[in-house]
């Protein structure tokens, strides 16, 4: 997820405010100390403009 927020410019704080969620959920995501729920993953998805799977893969 790091490498899709950062090939499109966006902070953690751009990301975060962009998806409804708070910075240090993504630096926890990023850092794969938890794991995002379907929706979740399918709101940053939105958010980066990517399909969910990228997500997945990442």
């Amino acid at each position: 997820m790091r490498r899709l927020r950062t090939e499109r410019g966006l902070s953690q704080e751009a990301l975060a405010d962009l998806a409804g969620i708070d910075r240090t959920y993504v630096s926890s995501l990023e850092r794969k100390r938890y794991s995002p729920s379907l929706d979740m993953v399918e709101k940053l998805a939105q958010v980066l403009k990517v399909d969910p799977h990228e997500l997945l893969l990442t």
